[in-house]
């Protein structure tokens, strides 16, 4: 997409972020270092909640005069619409109301929209579900019309925003009607990622994980719900392999998983949109 000129302004990539898990961190190492070689920003920054370099101290150090923070999350969730935006200041303690724009002597701070809820992140999902496919034929990449495609969400019964953001998506999918079917599976929530085999009404099977990073959610938790056996993919995760092998057969269906959306090429795009978006506010 095209490059809006944000000369005067600093892009700050904001990460979840853990010291457990240190695939975490990569998908905001990752576009960070992607858009600071497309430009267009005086600097682009990379800053998490839970681990270093920390966003309360990364905003602080900045003198630029406009600031965008783009929350690379899924939903609108607790951490990213209340825990951070209140620590940052975005919220008035006084009143519990909470703004994307903060003024601040000669400084605008804007607090952009999750990546996660974007409409174009449906494009993102296609690109995955085409890639897992494309790359592992057996002997020939399947049809969409011929597959069903199933996004993985976490599910929690403490945000329903958790789920909502992923029957959005697979209500879109299912508008453009490219693949045969189309449908949101969880890991806490009906229907189960392990439904999908008697939900499917096609042999092939697409999984693409509603994740941002390819952490243990993504690489252990999914693989075993969807039959895996937990000895197998903990071996395989102590070599180093992948954790499904592409495709696999599993209730006389042919199962394709790909890797989350979060590392997706094309989350570049959906950031700089959430910037767009912003500078308009």
């Amino acid at each position: 997409m095209k490059i809006e000129n944000h000369s005067d302004a600093v892009l700050v990539i904001l990460g979840h972020g853990t010291s457990l898990n240190p695939e975490s961190s990569a998908p905001v190492y990752q576009h960070a270092a992607e858009l600071r070689r497309r430009g267009g920003f005086a600097a682009v920054a990379e800053a998490f909640w839970k681990q270093e370099p920390n966003v309360k101290q990364v905003s602080a150090g900045l003198t630029a005069s406009r600031v965008f923070i783009v929350p690379l999350f899924i939903s609108e969730g607790y951490f990213s619409e209340q825990v951070i935006p209140r620590a940052l200041g975005f919220v008035e303690e006084e009143r519990g109301m909470s703004g994307r724009v903060l003024r601040r002597e000669q400084q605008t701070l804007f607090y952009c929209k999750p990546v996660g809820t974007h409409e174009i992140m449906t494009n993102v999902l296609l690109a995955r579900a085409r890639e897992v496919t494309t790359q592992f034929p057996f002997p020939v990449a399947p049809q969409p019309k011929d597959t069903t495609l199933f996004v993985a969400g976490h599910g929690t019964e403490q945000n329903e925003n958790s789920r909502k953001v992923v029957e959005a998506q697979t209500e879109r999918l299912l508008e453009l009607g490219e693949y045969a079917g189309a449908q949101a599976v969880f890991m806490e929530e009906e229907p189960r990622i392990a439904d999908c085999y008697k939900l499917a009404q096609t042999r092939n099977i697409v999984v693409v994980p509603f994740f941002i990073s390819d952490g243990l959610h993504v690489r252990e938790d999914i693989p075993v719900l969807l039959g895996e056996p937990a000895s197998i993919v903990r071996q395989r995760l102590q070599r180093g392999q992948p954790t499904w092998r592409n495709p696999t057969e599993k209730h006389l269906k042919l199962v394709w998983y790909a890797r989350s959306v979060g590392t997706e090429p094309l989350m570049a795009d959906v950031i700089l949109e959430r910037v767009s978006e912003a500078s308009g506010w």
